[in-house]
């Protein structure tokens, strides 16, 4: 039996907290998104030092902060090799693999239209 879809008007009520709220707490900060992209279109197994280098002017703290975050949520597989020097390398899961259908159409769209987006200037913010 095949079921409807409800417009998303109808899915959620006033009074239902809205399940964006969560996945921006999740995958909030300037890097998240493009850390996670990027992950996702490798799909492959990345040292640490590469991600830097490829996410730069990111500093070496934030991209470890992200990358522990999404590794406690399950998004992101840490594997530590005991070697000298150290290696560290860093893989997107299954789970955060599923974000490709959500982040594709969103890195498109930008694509598309973010020429068009209004960019802050100081004067839109005078009294």
């Amino acid at each position: 039996m095949t079921q409807v879809k409800a417009p998303l008007a109808q899915k959620n009520s006033a009074d239902e907290p809205c399940p964006m709220t969560e996945f921006v707490s999740l995958i909030s900060g300037k890097w998240a998104i493009p850390i996670l992209y990027r992950l996702i279109v490798l799909n492959a197994p990345v040292r640490f030092s590469d991600l830097l280098r490829a996410m730069a002017p990111i500093t070496q703290k934030e991209l470890t902060r992200q990358l522990r975050l999404f590794e406690q949520r399950g998004l992101v597989a840490r594997r530590a090799y005991a070697e000298v020097p150290p290696r560290v390398e860093y893989q997107i899961t299954p789970l955060g693999l599923t974000l490709e259908r959500a982040l594709t159409p969103l890195a498109a769209w930008m694509r598309e239209y973010g020429s068009q987006l209004a960019r802050p200037e100081a004067d839109n913010f005078a009294d």
